[in-house]
């Protein structure tokens, strides 16, 4: 039984999702993240390895360790309340398309070799595409399409890293690879940080991700990025690039996030600051490192899933998520509310809650290894998060200005699957040894000492007062009807502009040429009209005799070519 991967319960549940409908289907897409967490929770040890000979290749399709049994734990968790959350969805193709996804997820974190990996590393693509897709509009249509192509190149420059590393090493083993073996490394994390969603490579997040269906969003935000932090802590933990680039990450999507009036793509911004706490941690490369790391990828999938689903509920109702357009919907929806704020304190890591318990083994081991100045940056990112995330979420949507909006609450699944999310974002924070222990690496570390607390109290209540400050003063971005391209300038604007200009250019050339050629053409015309020759022509009529005329002249130069190949034989 311990033989049997785990992704294969997730691919067997998308197969019967095709053929059943109703309450079977409900039943088969509750129950499969269950069993496999259970399965993996007692079926499953550290040490398994399961291997196939393909070819002459040894593709290992289930290795299993301490940090794969934790993504893998977490994946079910995400998989069963995106399931609650996604009760009440008719469409087949979500469905089928959120197990698929998934699953390959959790084939992913359990690939022992570089090309079973890349094998999970396309499904994911493939599968997650149909949940931007399936909202039917055509922004998704093109964000999807934009969102695919990114996907793929992350997979062909995996599969090309592969390739090399495997004629440099003569193995396929993943494990740390890191960036000493030249093009191969190189390759293989570029693929990682598209995933990841690296600074200038991160628009297929913030382009996609707010286009997608309801629950599929929540879907979304809990498995590509994961699988890619994952994969970076396995492959390239210790490169002290990845702190440069966690870093910035951290820092730069808070200024989009302050100024953007999609509450969703607030929170795509969001994403991206929180997996640059994980890819610092990574690069760090110290076990308390590591394991914040780790340990904030849990917590981030559960707090980021609550205010995923806080906002889709909102859109549910209310059909719209723009900042400017909402306000005063606690008195409609005050349990969506207060579950939307747990999400918020949680990701804003106010003591006594999961980011808390997780975000803070990051900046210890930051303060540890004297990353002064990036400590520094790492607080402003965290100020940046509670204003952006912990503050304006919940604020525009729910309180703000009266918009005058009445509209019923979230309906009884999603609520439910909030609370489940609520729960353990409570739970974790209160509990953390709990979470402490499933982790990969020996370390003695706990976050409620009196100089956590109090530091991160005091950022927090400052953070609070500079956005009350603000806010008086009308300093703070107002929320308005636009639309904010960071990255995505160059390929949504200046290349498509840039080929369009050199388009026009071409036809205005090609037009200029045309008129310079006939006017030559009509000019010698009129002079052959006016010359003595022009009374043995062969009409009178000189649009048919110019045709004459030409016709003649072609047959006479065929015959002259003609004349003098015979010569030359």
């Amino acid at each position: 039984m311990s033989e049997l991967p785990p992704f294969l319960l997730f691919f067997a549940a998308a197969l019967l999702a095709a053929f059943t409908r109703g309450l079977p289907r409900q039943l088969i897409l509750l129950a499969t993240p269950v069993v496999t967490g259970l399965y993996l929770w007692q079926g499953i040890n550290p040490g398994t390895d399961v291997a196939y000979s393909v070819m002459g290749y040894e593709l290992s399709i289930l290795r299993a360790d301490k940090l794969s049994l934790l993504f893998g734990y977490l994946f079910c968790i995400a998989s069963f309340f995106g399931a609650i959350y996604a009760l009440h969805v008719k469409d087949t193709t979500q469905h089928i398309a959120g197990m698929t996804y998934a699953g390959s997820a959790l084939g992913a974190v359990f690939s022992g070799d570089l090309i079973t990996l890349f094998i999970f590393w396309e499904l994911l693509a493939i599968s997650s595409v149909f949940l931007i897709w399936a909202r039917g509009t055509e922004r998704a249509l093109k964000a999807g399409m934009r969102y695919l192509v990114y996907q793929v190149l992350s997979g062909v420059l995996l599969l090309a890293g592969a390739l090399v590393y495997y004629h440099q090493t003569g193995t396929l083993e993943f494990n740390h690879i890191g960036l000493d073996v030249g093009v191969a490394g190189w390759l293989i994390f570029i693929a990682f940080g598209i995933k990841c969603a690296f600074p200038f490579l991160h628009t297929w997040l913030t382009d996609g991700y707010p286009e997608a269906t309801v629950t599929g969003t929540v879907f979304l935000s809990a498995f590509t990025t994961k699988v890619a932090v994952y994969s970076l802590a396995r492959g390239f933990a210790g490169e002290e690039i990845l702190v440069y680039i966690g870093v910035t990450m951290a820092c730069f999507p808070i200024f989009y996030a302050v100024i953007e009036n999609d509450l969703r793509r607030v929170l795509a911004y969001s994403l991206i600051n929180q997996v640059g706490f994980m890819v610092t941690g990574i690069g760090i490369g110290t076990a308390l490192a590591l394991n914040g790391a780790v340990a904030h990828a849990f917590s981030d999938v559960i707090f980021k899933g609550l205010l995923f689903m806080s906002m889709g509920a909102v859109l549910y109702r209310v059909g719209n998520i723009n900042g400017s357009d909402l306000g005063g919907l606690y008195k409609s929806m005050p349990k969506t509310t207060a579950l939307c704020v747990i999400g918020a304190l949680s990701i804003s890591a106010f003591p006594l809650f999961s980011g808390f318990v997780s975000k803070s083994m990051v900046m210890t081991a930051l303060m540890q290894e004297n990353h002064g100045y990036f400590w520094l940056l790492m607080l402003f990112a965290s100020a940046g998060v509670f204003h952006h995330a912990g503050i304006k979420i919940p604020y525009f949507a729910f309180f703000h200005h009266d918009s005058g909006i009445r509209t019923q609450e979230a309906p009884t699944n999603m609520l439910v699957a909030m609370s489940v999310a609520a729960f353990l974002c409570l739970f974790i924070g209160m509990q953390p040894q709990y979470l402490y222990a499933l982790l990969p690496w020996e370390v003695d570390y706990w976050p409620y000492d009196l100089t956590h607390v109090l530091a991160q109290t005091q950022l927090l209540f400052f953070s609070a007062l500079a956005f009350v400050w603000l806010n008086k003063q009308g300093l703070y971005p107002p929320e308005l009807h636009s639309v904010n391209l960071d990255a995505e300038w160059f390929y949504r604007r200046l290349i498509p502009a840039g080929t369009h200009r050199s388009v026009n250019l071409l036809a205005r050339a090609k037009a200029s040429m045309v008129t310079t050629v006939t006017n030559q053409i009509q000019g010698v015309q009129e002079q052959f009209g006016k010359s003595p020759l022009a009374k043995y022509h062969l009409s009178e009529s000189w649009p048919t005799g110019s045709m004459v005329f030409w016709i003649s002249m072609i047959l006479a130069f065929l015959l002259l070519d003609i004349f003098s190949l015979g010569l030359l034989a």
